[in-house]
């Protein structure tokens, strides 16, 4: 009779496993199956309050299963607190749970910040792979936390064409720290890091911008962007209405989590359908005296070339995900391949 465990992987653990793994590719398997209807995500659940101390704080629960050839079911759940860095702590931490998809059992439990910040930079990645222009050069980071961090390691991987990152942070000496740590870390040759002293000096004259903030104002004008720009908002509210409304090309992840989102400001533009679906009547129609925006498709269809790309070199593309489980449990489950092989965790008895 086989034991029953449940394997855990600490931070540690999954430093190591990813290591060995491309997260890119498992990001883009993820947004594959779900152009091809192979996945199934149910909606997020949301859970706020106002913690002792002041701030806020929120737990958000985010099942995903990937019907591939092995068939990968789990569940993400990140929590984050605003005044967590004020104690030394990161602000957002959780845990991804792996299923047996035969018995339901869970079968792993591992830590999830770093698989969220990867997964996110590699949506990034993807985008800017197939909609940057030929002459890039210059990519925009605004923040200086984790996610900057992932982006920036990862762009020099996988988009050679970038050569300058600018980095901004509301505390000064942030962007600065972490322009030196990834000046130690990637040659000057292949690229170098510059801390800036504002958000427009940052996205000034830059192909590729990249807002890794948590405001919900909206900051970031048309106007600021300059022409062949890839906008990727992978925070919250970064982007003006007349960045989303006036884009070229605008790239979602999931039209259903985009409707039923009433906090982020291109959800509620898709509510009251001056943002629509490509193809679709979704919404109520917009008024006459508003502009609009139609969806030019998803990351997927974007991947698989079924919907526009760019096909002009001043054209603006905005990419606008939410962040997909399914991006999440396929990084995790090739974190837990990894982990078997290399013998990586310990197993808990039950």
């Amino acid at each position: 009779m086989a034991t029953d465990t449940l394997l855990y992987l600490s931070s540690d653990d999954v430093l190591l496993a990813c290591e060995e793994i491309d997260p890119v590719a498992a990001v883009r398997d993820a947004l594959v199956l779900q152009a091809d209807g192979r996945v199934r995500l149910p909606n997020e659940a949301l859970l706020e309050w106002e913690p002792d101390g002041g701030g806020s704080a929120r737990s958000i629960s985010m099942p995903a299963f990937l019907d591939d050839d092995l068939k990968v079911g789990g569940t993400k759940i990140i929590n984050a607190s605003t005044q967590n860095p004020a104690r030394g702590l990161p602000r957002a931490s959780g845990v991804v749970v792996l299923f047996d998809t035969v018995t339901a059992r869970p079968l792993c439990l591992m830590e999830a910040s770093h698989i969220s910040g990867l997964r996110t930079a590699s949506v990034t990645i993807l985008a800017a792979q197939h909609l940057l222009t030929r002459d890039a050069a210059t990519a925009a980071f605004i923040g200086a936390g984790p996610l900057t961090r992932h982006h920036a390691i990862l762009a020099a991987l996988r988009l050679p064409q970038i050569t300058l990152c600018r980095i901004t942070d509301l505390v000064p000496e942030r962007a600065q720290a972490l322009c030196q740590a990834l000046g130690d870390l990637v040659s000057p040759d292949r690229m170098k890091f510059e801390a800036v002293g504002t958000s427009r000096e940052a996205v000034s004259g830059a192909d590729l911008v990249v807002p890794c903030t948590t405001t919900r104002q909206p900051y970031i004008r048309r106007d600021w962007l300059t022409a062949g720009c890839v906008a990727v908002n992978i925070s919250l509210d970064d982007l003006c209405e007349d960045v989303l409304l006036g884009a070229d090309r605008l790239y979602i992840d999931d039209w259903n989590l985009v409707m039923s989102d009433s906090h982020r400001l291109l959800g509620r533009l898709a509510r009251a359908g001056r943002v629509r679906q490509a193809g679709a009547d979704t919404g109520p129609p917009a008024s006459h005296d508003s502009a609009s925006q139609v969806a030019t498709g998803t990351i997927g269809e974007l991947i698989l070339g079924r919907c526009a790309g760019r096909t002009a070199e001043d054209q603006l593309c905005v990419v606008n995900p939410f962040g997909m489980a399914i991006e999440d449990v396929s990084l995790a489950h090739r974190v837990y391949q990894v982990a078997n092989m290399r013998a990586l965790g310990v197993n808990l008895l039950r």
